[in-house]
């Protein structure tokens, strides 16, 4: 059966935090708020939860899908992307923020993304989300839940998404209401960081 659990950004429950955790190293899905959007996360380490999100969101094989690493700081990220001197002053003026930035990925991504030449990877500025990284200890999976073509509120309000994806996922987190604008997708694999995607926030260089 699938738990609502409601958190408090300021204060998230540490017991909470810890049960959540324990739900994603068994291979569960989680709905969560971010900065951004609400989304659906898997641990990274756990195969079988990575095919459940590539069938949800319809993609027929896993290494083709564009699914982005959370990480929750800089310091876990070159472990899985190259970072050059120019990539890390634009990262690091950015993040935490509401950006996914499109990179070249490293030798250590997990053998199923080893094929990938580039990764997403986001820092969200949450709480919640900050220490469930930090309680899991490492890299979750992450895909927005947001649909252009779905009435607004079963992306917004955790209700209403725990109406509709009850059913699909183990956890939905009640983290208040949600938004509707979606990361922005910068692309740092060339000589000049290009806006894949229009989004929240303003990318600062």
């Amino acid at each position: 059966m699938t738990e609502f659990i409601k958190l408090y950004e300021e204060n998230p429950s540490e017991k909470q935090i810890k049960k959540i955790a324990d739900v994603l190293r068994k291979g569960g899905l989680v709905i969560y708020p971010t900065d951004t959007v609400y989304g659906l996360f898997c641990d990274i380490n756990h195969l079988s939860a990575l095919k459940k999100i590539a069938q949800i969101k319809g993609i027929k094989r896993l290494e083709k899908a564009h699914l982005s690493f959370m990480c929750p700081d800089m310091s876990g990220l070159s472990e899985y992307v190259q970072i050059n001197n120019t990539n890390f002053k634009i990262l690091k003026q950015n993040l935490p923020g509401p950006f996914t930035f499109i990179m070249p990925g490293s030798n250590s991504l997990p053998n199923v993304f080893k094929k990938k030449k580039t990764v997403g990877i986001r820092i969200p500025d949450n709480n919640i989300c900050n220490m469930l990284l930090a309680e899991l200890g490492n890299p979750i999976i992450t895909t927005s839940i947001k649909d252009d073509d779905e009435i607004i509120e079963y992306t917004t309000d955790p209700e209403l998404i725990f109406e509709k994806w009850g059913k699909i996922v183990d956890v939905v987190i009640d983290g208040g209401y949600g938004g509707n604008i979606a990361s922005t997708v910068i692309d740092l694999t060339g000589n000049n960081p290009e806006v894949l995607r229009e989004g929240k926030g303003e990318l600062k260089l």
